[in-house]
């Protein structure tokens, strides 16, 4: 097994992260779902981050997709969520320090690795106060098994006490032009206490896709539509290049995390980053998809 060069304290997620979350093993004989194929084509394009989680049941999977490249990646995984087979959607949170020490190392071994460069605390949980949460994950960290801590669906206040502990390095919360309850509170108190922000489901996962000609009098859409055409670029990439701006608004490093099983997708994915939206085009996005809408 071997480490990445991802120094504590000097995490870079780079511009882009690759959420994987829906990759699976496949007997697909179309290339372009090859999930290896996938995590490399996002990889050769420059993206850092590779998340997962082991709710997601594919950390053996990235692991072997990333084994041969490992130093070149910032592996991000997830912890605490407990799925009950016998209810749909249902699930528990575990985030006691014993959990913790159990979830990382099983973790560890499923990526082939020894350490995991991001580490968050997947859900917040309701019996186990954060401080206590914190305090194991800082145990990980000096173990070397953790580069980074990292918290995902939790309040403000959550932050704020769990920050008190240790320093957190990343927030992973939906962001998207139609999933906008972030700006209420915790994007802001994010960007105060330095925390990068992870947007998760950047085109509230796929729904805001949409070929290119497609007919529809929604005037979210057709405003969407609008602004793709100008930028000979998807509705989907206009999407995803909203909320690259969403970063100077709100003073915080936010770094998109779109997901894809297809190649081609990531590929388009990746390119949407270099999509400058002018300021007009950005206040007409504003408008149309508004927090009240």
């Amino acid at each position: 097994m071997t480490s990445s060069r991802t120094a504590p304290g000097a995490i870079n997620l780079g511009h882009q992260g690759f959420g994987a979350m829906r990759l699976r093993v496949t007997d697909s004989a179309d290339p372009d779902r090859d999930p290896v194929r996938v995590i490399d084509a996002a990889l050769d394009a420059g993206v850092r981050m590779i998340d997962t989680a082991d709710v997601y049941q594919n950390e053996d999977l990235v692991g072997r997709a990333i084994a041969r490249r490992r130093d070149d990646v910032v592996l991000a995984s997830k912890f605490g969520l407990v799925w009950h087979d016998d209810v749909a959607r249902g699930f528990d949170v575990r985030a006691d320090a014993e959990y913790v020490r159990q979830a990382c190392e099983a973790s560890l071994r499923r990526l082939r690795t020894d350490r995991i460069d991001l580490y968050y605390l997947h859900h917040r949980s309701d019996t186990v106060p954060i401080e206590e949460t914190i305090v194991a994950m800082t145990g990980l960290l000096d173990a070397g098994k953790i580069g980074a801590i990292g918290l995902s669906n939790v309040t403000a206040e959550d932050l704020k006490r769990a920050h008190a502990v240790h320093p957190v390095t990343a927030l992973q919360e939906q962001w998207s032009l139609s999933a906008r309850s972030i700006e209420s509170t915790l994007a802001q108190t994010a960007a105060a206490l330095g925390i990068t922000i992870v947007a998760h489901s950047p085109t509230s996962h796929g729904a805001l896709h949409e070929p290119r000609g497609h007919v529809t009098d929604d005037a979210k859409q057709a405003t969407l539509r609008e602004i793709a055409a100008a930028h000979e670029a998807s509705v989907g990439q206009i999407a995803l290049a909203w909320v690259h701006s969403r970063g100077p608004s709100y003073g915080a490093d936010v770094v998109p995390l779109p997901g894809t099983t297809r190649v081609g997708h990531a590929r388009a994915n990746i390119a949407a980053a270099s999509i400058n939206l002018a300021p007009a085009e950005l206040a007409r996005l504003d408008d149309a998809w508004s927090m009240t809408t």
